[in-house]
C-alpha cells in the first residue's frame, strides 16, 4: 500500500491491529535489510545510535532512550564490544556505574549505515504538512502506550 490514507472499517479495534501488524511486517523487513547490508541488527543499531546521540552514556540510560530492557541493552553492549563497536568503563565517580561510548569501528559502522526507515519513506513523510506529522506521532505513541501498557 503506497498511499497514506486511513484505512476506513466498521470496525475500528481491526484497523488498528492490521494497522499495528503492516508495521511490525515493515519493520521486521527492515531489520532484514539492514542486517543484509550491515552484518548489524535493528537493536544494535538503535543502541549504536543512541551512544552517538547521547555520547559517553549509563546502559540505563541508553535503555530509556531505545525503549529496551536494561538485560536487552546489556546483551546488545556485550555484542557490540564483542565485535569492537563501543566500549564500556566503569564510572570514575560510582563504580557501579557501567558507561558506554563508541569506538572509531562504531562511528564508522554508523556512517556506512543506512537509515532507520527507507528513502521512499522518509520522502512520503517529508510531504506531510506538520500538522498531519504531529497527529500522526501523537496517535502512534498513544497506540504504543496502549498496546505496551505504558502511561
Amino acid at each position: 500500500m503506497d498511499d497514506i490514507s486511513p484505512i476506513t472499517e466498521v470496525d475500528p479495534t481491526a484497523s488498528l491491529v492490521r494497522s499495528v501488524r503492516r508495521i511490525a511486517q515493515a519493520i521486521d523487513v527492515r531489520s532484514r535489510e539492514i542486517a543484509r547490508l550491515t552484518g548489524l541488527t535493528l537493536p544494535q543499531l538503535l543502541v549504536l545510535q543512541s551512544i552517538r546521540a547521547l555520547g559517553q552514556v549509563s546502559t540505563s540510560a541508553i535503555s530509556r532512550d531505545v525503549s529496551m530492557s536494561s538485560p536487552t541493552v546489556v546483551a546488545v553492549l556485550d555484542r557490540l564490544e564483542a565485535r569492537g563497536l563501543i566500549e564500556r568503563y566503569r564510572s570514575t565517580t560510582d563504580r557501579r556505574i557501567v558507561h558506554a561510548r563508541l569506538t572509531d569501528a562504531g562511528l564508522a559502522a554508523l556512517k556506512t549505515s543506512p537509515g532507520l526507515l527507507r528513502d521512499d519513506a522518509l520522502a512520503r513523510w517529508s510531504t506531510l504538512p506538520d500538522d498531519q506529522k504531529q497527529a500522526m506521532a501523537q496517535a502512534l505513541a498513544m497506540a504504543s502506550a496502549l498496546i505496551s501498557h505504558q502511561d
